[in-house]
């Protein structure tokens, strides 16, 4: 694989789309995509041009092949100017939040045959977008993207490998039934301190909703809710959205009063 072709394979896979996907979008055929991942097929300027507006960044930041795409932990005072790259910025405040939600659901349902990261990430967009339309408010405050399996959560491979570092999570490689699954076992309890008694009620609300599901179901699930369903493929999620929702997903009553 050269060094192009294994930044082209990086981005897809942190924005958590198949090689079909990007063909797809690309215009071309699924092993054209693998060809050009393992640099077998060289690419044009007018292709790259192409596959740098499908990644959402600069030809230059395709280009950038000594430096990854970022994920960015900041203190809250700190503000970034755009860059030619993928950055996305994780407020501290909402990092330790994101740990200790992660590490509430692990351990209410992380034993559960059935959960994966396909089923995390779902249910991690549902606590997040079903608190900000009951509150107008952000839980984690995360960025997701649409792709065909539902919400991706972008912060979630830096969270995890942070988590990890730390010993507070492990990684698992596993099976459910016949298909491969990604498993995250908790070492510690969560924090409850540092989550309020509304946030800790959306989140069980949302495991005892959706825990059962597995990873086909909770992603068909996903993907009639307004948020996903009104926003372009490979796009953010934009957490307005929210308000548009349907009576079978809505968790707010709409004479609420917010104080």
């Amino acid at each position: 694989m050269d060094a192009l072709g294994s930044r082209i394979k990086k981005l897809r896979e942190q924005l958590g789309i198949s090689q079909q996907d990007l063909a797809d979008k690309f215009g071309v055929s699924r092993p054209t995509i693998s060809q050009i991942e393992s640099g077998a097929r060289k690419i044009c300027a007018e292709e790259l041009k192409k596959l740098a507006d499908i990644f959402n960044i600069s030809v230059d930041g395709l280009l950038n092949l000594e430096k990854p795409p970022l994920v960015f932990v900041r203190d809250n005072k700190e503000t970034y100017k755009a860059k030619p790259e993928i950055r996305i910025n994780v407020p501290q405040k909402n990092l330790e939040k994101f740990k200790e939600v992660f590490l509430y659901v692990l351990n209410k349902v992380g034993s559960k045959p059935n959960i994966g990261e396909t089923v995390i990430y779902k249910l991690l967009y549902f606590i997040d977008f079903d608190y900000y339309e009951k509150y107008e408010e952000q839980l984690i405050g995360a960025t997701y993207l649409k792709n065909r399996y539902g919400p991706t959560p972008i912060e979630f491979a830096k969270i995890v490998e942070n988590l990890i570092k730390a010993k507070e999570i492990i990684k698992v490689k596993d099976k459910y039934f016949t298909y491969p699954q990604t498993k995250y076992l908790p070492l510690r309890n969560p924090d409850l301190t540092k989550l309020k008694a509304s946030e800790i009620a959306i989140i069980d609300n949302v495991l005892n909703r959706l825990s059962d599901k597995n990873a086909k179901e909770v992603s068909d699930y996903s993907h009639n809710d307004v948020p996903w369903l009104t926003t372009q493929e490979g796009k953010t999620i934009e957490y307005e959205s929210v308000f548009y929702r349907t009576t079978p997903y809505s968790v707010r009553e709409y004479n609420e009063h917010i104080l």
